[in-house]
């Protein structure tokens, strides 16, 4: 695996970590223990992951971020309480992804990455956040499923194609900055203008 696929790798999976963080540890983590996937030497440090603890906690947060992310307003008091947890996870897969030799590599995995979590961590949450008003039981079920089959499916097409997961990393990035815009025009249009 180059450097071009290692990237990838790292900011793809930081990226999707911003919304389903136990999501990723589970899927990364089964996919090694079966041996679905073959770590090359340099991301021996993700061995941890494939640890059958490590899998059953993973699964066992994404079970529980399954069913709290259905419920109006509970998902957004899970995305707050994720706030922190979240970047920290995406910061920490990120290194564990890339060289641990090159000390330089390590910083800015763990800086690239946690900002990489932070930035779709938020867009998620702002736009649950806007989601939670419409009157409608069942658009909250509908983003949040929508969400549930895009990781899930990502994770996948990044683990079996490095290549692929740099693509990835450039749509998902790009998407999440629209959204951002989008939600700041929203916000906009339905907030009253301040008084001068």
């Amino acid at each position: 695996m180059g450097a071009v696929e290692i990237i990838g790798l790292a900011a793809s999976i930081s990226l999707l970590a911003g919304w389903r963080l136990y999501l990723c540890v589970f899927a990364v983590g089964l996919a090694m223990h079966t041996g679905w996937v073959e770590l090359p030497q340099q991301l021996k440090a993700l061995d941890v992951l494939a640890n059958p603890w490590i899998i059953g906690i993973a699964g066992v947060g994404a079970v529980a971020e399954f069913f709290a992310d259905k419920v109006m307003w509970l998902d957004s008091a899970w995305d707050a309480v994720h706030t922190l947890v979240r970047p920290a996870g995406g910061a920490l897969l990120a290194l564990a992804i890339v060289d641990p030799s090159d000390p330089a590599w390590q910083v800015m995995a763990l800086l690239l990455g946690g900002s990489a979590s932070l930035l779709t961590h938020g867009t998620k949450a702002s736009a649950r956040a806007v989601v939670n008003t419409s009157p409608e039981p069942v658009s909250n079920a509908v983003v949040s499923t929508g969400e549930d089959v895009l990781t899930g499916g990502l994770l996948v097409l990044a683990l079996a194609n490095p290549v692929a997961a740099v693509v990835i990393a450039v749509v998902i990035l790009a998407a999440t900055i629209v959204a951002l815009i989008l939600l700041r025009r929203w916000l906009r249009r339905i907030l009253p203008a301040k008084p001068a």
